[in-house]
């Protein structure tokens, strides 16, 4: 009997005033819609209660975090909860020992099932260009230190935040560790150049499932935000890289796919890297020297 669950990344609008109100009111719509579409799994994207405020230097920057506790946060696992909805929630967290680019993991009851913690965390330069925008990650967040994987919605799944979708070594470990589903919360922008962005933007979230044979439920934001273009095209891509359902790139989306988690199994049975790869060879890539 196939192991069918439906699958929805919401794909939200970019912000620029952060009116947090705003903001939580849209997503309390959306998990409403998710509701009456029987969604058992959903994912807002990266940062998505704030504006992307990491392409700037702010130092009056801790308006943006949140506590754990926050009352945007509690509502927003209730109403999932209500709905039998599995939630994965990131925010920008202010910690005892630090501020972290974060996501909720919280099962179909709303019991919180874990807490992952961006792991890789970016900065790029500047460029000249409309958008060149480039990243200050390094100043406002520290690094997550685990990667964990989580029962929810009758399968297991990893999350990767954004940037930590370019490193196939922890893609792997979580594949490794019984995941089924990787889960993508995501804020891609054209930065200055769009051709070229928009042409690579589906590369790693189709590498990513085909080389582990598991799902990719990527989550990104869509719009203008100041000199920031997002480029929306949520996706969801099936253990062998093909892509099962993709959003626009001009409007915020619920994007859903009704999928079979047997297809993990059988994608990994007609190409079975677990039985092929050669752990004894790849020292390189873990010595500290």
């Amino acid at each position: 009997m196939p192991r069918l669950v439906t699958l929805a990344a919401a794909q939200t609008d970019s912000v620029e005033d952060g009116d947090l109100r705003t903001i939580g009111e849209s997503a309390h719509a959306i998990l409403d819609e998710a509701g009456r579409q029987e969604v058992r799994l959903l994912t807002f994207g990266e940062l998505f209660l704030a504006p992307f405020f990491a392409n700037r230097l702010e130092e009056n920057f801790d308006r943006f975090f949140m506590q754990d506790t926050h009352e945007v946060l509690l509502a927003l696992r209730e109403k999932a909860r209500r709905h039998g909805i599995a939630l994965v929630l990131p925010f920008a967290e202010r910690a005892n020992d630090g501020y972290f680019n974060s996501a909720f993991v919280y099962a179909e009851d709303g019991r919180e099932v874990g807490r992952y913690r961006k792991t890789h965390i970016p900065a790029y330069f500047p460029t000249e260009g409309t958008g060149g925008t480039g990243s200050f990650e390094k100043f406002y967040f520290a690094p997550g230190g685990k990667l964990e994987t989580y029962a929810v919605a009758g399968t297991r799944i990893g999350v990767q935040i954004c940037n930590d979708r370019l490193y196939p070594e922890a893609s792997r470990a979580l594949a490794l560790k019984g995941a089924e589903l990787i889960v993508m919360p995501i804020a891609f922008s054209t930065y200055a150049d769009p051709a070229q962005r928009t042409s690579i933007w589906e590369v790693p979230l189709r590498a990513r499932a085909y080389e582990n044979g598991l799902y990719v439920l990527a989550c990104n934001r869509v719009g203008t935000e100041g000199p920031r273009h997002h480029l929306g095209r949520s996706m969801i891509v099936d253990p062998r890289g093909m892509i099962a359902a993709e959003a626009g790139t001009a409007a915020p989306q619920l994007l859903t796919a009704q999928v079979d988690l047997d297809a993990v199994s059988a994608a990994r049975k007609k190409f079975p890297w677990w039985r092929d790869r050669r752990p004894d060879l790849y020292g390189p890539l873990v010595a500290s020297d």
